[in-house]
């Protein structure tokens, strides 16, 4: 299984021959090595609907025809641009033939600003995933604050990899994202959502010297940089 890191919350995992991407935000993103246009996928996941983890889902999605897989608003949302679209919710499972996705909690927000109308659409709850294929499992957190059920999270899954977000003012920062990674009992931590904008600059090299000081293993990923991920 390969990781493929393309900034901010933008993930895409490569397994069994297909890949998935989740959260695509590369237009908006002056860090990130990677176009739209580049991306070959079989499926577009969506944590939730703020304009930096959706922003080419539907440019992606069109060009390869794959079904963007959300929440029952989002997912709605997106079947109104004449998209293929995946409904689930908070604690569903999802077979895609080549992975199995399943959807968690987050703490967070979820709209679609419109600002030329001064309007705000509900898109429903934010979410994270659970990826199950090739025997591995890879827990993408979304954007999220730290919560108690992360314990829990850790205790009902085998997580392989981990990515969490440590950008802070809009999501975690690093000191709940250490604790955060601790619940989880990632073999692998891999922090996101950080350095897209100045709000939310953080170092991720101290953040996984910081990891690997309690115990754990974590890699900063740059964007377009990829990691193996191999069943122990």
């Amino acid at each position: 299984m390969e990781l493929i890191y393309h900034g901010h919350s933008c993930v895409q995992i490569v397994t069994n021959g297909k890949s998935l991407v989740i959260d695509p935000f590369l237009r908006g993103n002056e860090l990130a090595v990677t176009k739209p246009e580049q991306i070959r996928t079989d499926a577009v996941l969506l944590t939730h609907a703020h304009q930096d983890h959706i922003l080419d889902a539907e440019a992606i999605a069109r060009s390869n025809s794959a079904p963007i897989v959300a929440t029952f608003e989002l997912a709605n949302y997106m079947s109104w641009k004449g998209l293929d679209t995946l409904e689930m919710n908070i604690g569903g499972t999802l077979d895609l033939g080549f992975a199995k996705v399943t959807m968690i909690q987050a703490f967070h927000s979820s709209g679609i600003v419109l600002p030329e109308e001064q309007r705000i659409i509900y898109a429903g709850m934010p979410a994270g995933f659970i990826v199950r294929a090739e025997g591995l499992t890879v827990l993408h957190a979304g954007d999220t604050g730290l919560y108690g059920n992360m314990r829990l999270i850790g205790e009902r899954y085998d997580v392989d990899a981990a990515f969490i977000p440590i950008g802070d003012r809009f999501t975690m920062g690093p000191d709940d994202a250490l604790l955060a990674a601790e619940w989880f009992g990632a073999k692998w931590t891999i922090p996101v959502h950080y350095n897209t904008f100045s709000a939310i600059r953080q170092d991720s090299e101290h953040f996984v010297t910081r990891l690997e000081a309690g115990g754990m293993k974590g890699r900063a990923l740059a964007p377009g940089e990829w990691m193996e991920l191999l069943a122990e």
